[in-house]
């Protein structure tokens, strides 16, 4: 199937199958994956699989779809960031003469093929405002085209099932069988079970919190500015809120010089009750803005990027529409 058709879980499969495999290796072997708190199952052990077997056609046709994505961000983040840099004023939405111009200029600066078609396919993947252009780029130039899939793909579980001889089935049957014969002996035979106490009605029942239940993750404090402290306090219960809130342009439009702000989700970092200090998010990425990974969780209605600057609201706290509340996971992944 073509890429300009192809469903995005398709083209990520195919992407890791047209890049270089030593390019897919060295970017999973810069992880560090050990114990990792942040990682879920579903990306983590496909990723050290990967990281053991090196294997990749297996990885790229058979691994969740999740760890396939977040091993593809990282690939396209360094690109990303070299294409937006190009288009400059463009990036938020390229024509598709720009974004090809750029991607030229990219390879004749030493960028390789692997890493153009890793930004194009997360380009696709994420749904940028390009995306129909580098789907057409994939499927239009030759040294961007994809391999098919194979025709059979296993399916995408966190372990391939494994084949067993129906030989050793047989065997395995039969001791099966062999060990259900020796337990019906003589129950004299058997030991007896020893027997549980039963707790007393009285006994006091443990306390919540015990020893079995996981620690809780410490939220990060957030560093500010002397100036940023003076004004604003860093635990105000409003922090680690996304909030709506009219945030002002960093330059004027020249299409529209009236308008100078523009209401979007931000997340407060600190507050008093006559402002805020805010990091706004944004529908497109620029080389300060990042993926905001809680966007879909939030309920916002397309992948969004929060903006590393701070930006101080002038705004009485309590009228601001809280959007949802960041984890300590989420929060510790910004700072």
């Amino acid at each position: 199937m073509s890429p300009s058709t192809a469903s995005s879980t398709e083209i990520v499969r195919r992407t890791f199958l047209k890049i270089d495999p030593a390019t897919t290796l060295g970017a999973v072997d810069s992880l560090d994956l050990r114990g990792h708190g942040k990682v879920s199952a579903v990306v983590g052990i496909p990723l050290r699989n990967l990281q053991q077997r090196r294997d990749v056609t297996t990885f790229a046709t058979t691994a969740p779809i999740a760890a396939l994505h977040a091993l593809l961000e990282l690939m396209a983040l360094d690109p990303l960031e070299k294409v937006v840099a190009v288009l400059g004023d463009e990036s938020d939405n390229p024509s598709f003469d720009a974004l090809q111009a750029a991607v030229d200029q990219l390879l004749g600066d030493g960028c390789r093929v692997d890493d153009i078609v890793a930004l194009l396919a997360f380009a696709v993947v994420e749904e940028f405002a390009a995306a129909a252009h580098c789907r057409r780029l994939l499927a239009e130039r030759v040294q961007f085209e994809l391999p098919a899939l194979p025709d059979v793909i296993a399916t995408t579980s966190l372990v391939v099932p494994k084949v067993t001889d129906p030989e050793i089935r047989e065997q395995r049957r039969a001791r099966r069988e062999q060990e259900k014969q020796r337990k019906k002996g003589p129950s004299s035979l058997r030991p007896a079970r020893p027997t549980k106490a039963k707790r007393s009605e009285s006994a006091p029942s443990p306390q919540s919190g015990a020893a079995t239940s996981p620690v809780a993750l410490e939220r990060r404090r957030l560093l500010l500015t002397p100036v940023e402290l003076e004004r604003f306090n860093p635990d105000h219960p409003l922090v680690g809120w996304v909030v709506l809130a009219e945030v002002p342009f960093d330059a004027v439009d020249p299409t529209i010089p009236e308008q100078r702000s523009k209401e979007r989700p931000a997340l407060v970092v600190a507050a008093n009750d006559v402002g805020a200090l805010v990091r706004a998010i944004y529908s497109n990425p620029t080389t300060s803005r990042h993926l905001f990974q809680a966007w879909r969780r939030l309920g916002l209605d397309h992948v969004s990027y929060i903006d590393d600057a701070r930006v101080m609201l002038p705004v009485a706290t309590e009228t601001l529409g809280r959007l949802g509340l960041l984890n300590d996971q989420e929060w510790n992944a910004l700072f």
